[in-house]
């Protein structure tokens, strides 16, 4: 039903780009010699510039159609180095996908929360609910890269920090993956944060530790112990699966992408505020100078170039 309603709606999309197009054809010829043809023109513009960007959002859904793409994304951001400074740019690149969640009008549940110790966050793992999450969100994998004037920095100094962003896909349905009791090392601890409906100040948070992966989830959303170790299992098996289904490294990078230490030189993208403002992208080369607009959630520019480029490099593996 779900994948019935997102095709649905991509015909009523499809529909309503044809019959904004006829429109526009239809004003060209009735402004023509017009004594009103500037202002027409004006009205032509503005509407064609609202087609091109509805048309661009659909060219690039149609580049969904990996095994995962449609599926909810779970997000976990890590401050690296950087002390402090990358602890604040983790809960500032947290707010950046927030800001870009709810403008498509996903939801986000945070699963884990850790507080930073002075300010910012050390990790945070959120859920991102709606179609295609997962499809967007994984260009989105690998580490980011702050430089600005750090505001603690008593000298004034421009600093380097660095957070890591790991995507996965969160597969609803019933996954065939068997766990042994003996693989797992299952630990509670008391929920962290500051409290109020994502954190529940009690000792019914999980950490559950794959010991053959050495892969470790976490959760202390949920209202009780046993909530929280469902829903750890949850996420154990959504790694788990996508590992079995793996056979080799490259197939594994397209799907969870390189795990790369948090630090200088492994950086997917750049976000630049001193000496100049600038958010560059090194995998695509994709600019956008209002960083202002980028940390407030307008990343699509980013996604959209690395699903396109994606797309090519898909296209060239088949031709292979």
């Amino acid at each position: 039903m779900k994948e019935l309603k997102g095709l649905q709606d991509s015909v009523k999309e499809i529909e309503k780009l044809f019959t904004d197009y006829e429109d526009m054809l239809l004003l060209i010829e009735m402004s023509a010699g017009e004594d009103e043809e500037q202002e027409a023109a004006e009205e032509i513009e503005e509407e064609l510039g609202t087609f091109e960007e509805v048309f661009e959002k659909l060219r690039i859904s149609t580049l969904l159609i990996g095994p995962y793409d449609a599926d909810n994304a779970i997000v976990t951001l890590h401050a690296g180095a950087g002390g402090t400074e990358a602890m604040d740019w983790t809960s500032m690149l947290y707010r950046m996908y927030s800001r870009w969640a709810e403008k498509r009008g996903y939801e986000v549940e945070v699963l884990d929360y850790l507080e930073g110790d002075v300010a910012g966050i050390k990790g945070v793992t959120f859920e991102v609910k709606g179609e295609n999450a997962y499809g967007y969100l994984r260009s989105e994998k690998g580490v980011h890269r702050l430089v600005r004037i750090s505001p603690f920095n008593a000298n004034g100094k421009r600093q380097t920090s660095f957070a890591s962003c790991d995507v996965i896909p969160d597969i609803e349905e019933d996954i065939d993956i068997e766990i042994n009791d003996d693989d797992i090392r299952v630990d509670t601890y008391r929920s962290s944060g500051a409290g109020g409906q994502h954190i529940n100040k009690t000792s019914s948070a999980i950490r559950i530790t794959h010991l053959p992966t050495g892969i470790v989830v976490q959760c202390q959303n949920e209202r009780s112990q046993h909530m929280n170790k469902d829903k750890a299992m949850q996420m154990l098996k959504s790694k788990l699966y996508v590992l079995k289904q793996q056979e080799q490294a490259e197939k594994m990078s397209d799907i969870r992408g390189e795990v790369r230490d948090i630090n200088f030189g492994n950086q997917i993208r750049s976000y630049v505020m001193q000496p100049y403002t600038l958010v560059k992208d090194h995998r695509t080369n994709a600019e956008i100078s209002n960083v202002g607009a980028v940390m407030d959630g307008n990343i699509d520019p980013f996604i959209n170039a690395y699903l396109s480029m994606d797309a090519e490099a898909q296209k060239g593996k088949k031709a292979e």
